[in-house]
């Protein structure tokens, strides 16, 4: 199945050269193009991508505000891989709290790339510890009791530290000695108690509160 890719990004030139590398591959390809949030919903009314490579900085609509609008306006929302120059930058930190699922640099190579969006694109979040432990660290506010209020259990407190470190289900079951269909009922359901879209969300709440905490590297 093909992946259907829209690029939002004020920059002409970073626009054309991610165009470039992601139509290079058979599975996937770009439908669209906006230089600014506000062209996104009629954009994506029309073209109904599966991702949405989206810079975080554009003169007037930018990538937070154009993120919240878009998982705000469909039931089957496309995932947003933020696109950025800076990885310790206040406005990624907010649009991965607004719901993306992920962020990669600019200056990521081609096959970084294509990793992140099919990554995200089957549902994934694009998760890099040590980046969200900075991140959080810098902008992150108090979470106040949203773990206490989510009355995790034990199990779905470690598999939370676990999604924290960056394990994959297959991992978090080899951690745990369990079957991956029991982590991913685990993490369903840590997501469903912490009213997280996907695990970067979770994760963030994790530390916001507390639960893990964003120590040095």
């Amino acid at each position: 199945m093909t992946i259907d890719v829209l690029i939002v990004d004020d920059e002409e030139l970073i626009r054309v050269g991610l165009r470039a590398i992601i139509d290079a591959q058979p599975d996937l390809r770009v439908v669209g193009e906006a230089g600014d949030g506000a062209e996104l919903p009629a954009l994506l009314a029309r073209l109904r991508p599966r991702v949405v490579l989206m810079d975080v900085r554009m003169p007037a609509i930018d990538g937070i505000q154009a993120t919240r609008r878009l998982l705000a306006g469909s039931a089957d929302p496309p995932r947003v891989l933020v696109i950025t120059t800076f990885e310790n930058d206040e406005y990624v930190y907010s649009a991965l709290r607004a719901g993306a699922s992920g962020f990669l640099l600019k200056r990521a190579r081609p096959a970084e790339l294509l990793d992140a969006i099919r990554i995200v694109a089957r549902g994934d979040s694009l998760l890099f510890p040590a980046a969200i432990r900075r991140l959080v660290a810098s902008y992150g506010g108090a979470g106040g009791d949203r773990l206490d209020r989510a009355r995790l259990t034990g199990r779905e407190a470690e598999v939370l530290r676990l999604m924290a470190a960056g394990l994959s289900n297959v991992e978090i079951a080899e951690t745990l000695v369990v079957g991956v269909e029991t982590v991913k009922t685990h993490v369903g359901n840590v997501l469903g108690k912490l009213g997280a879209r996907d695990r970067t969300q979770a994760v963030i709440a994790a530390y916001e509160s507390g639960f893990v905490t964003p120590a040095a590297d």
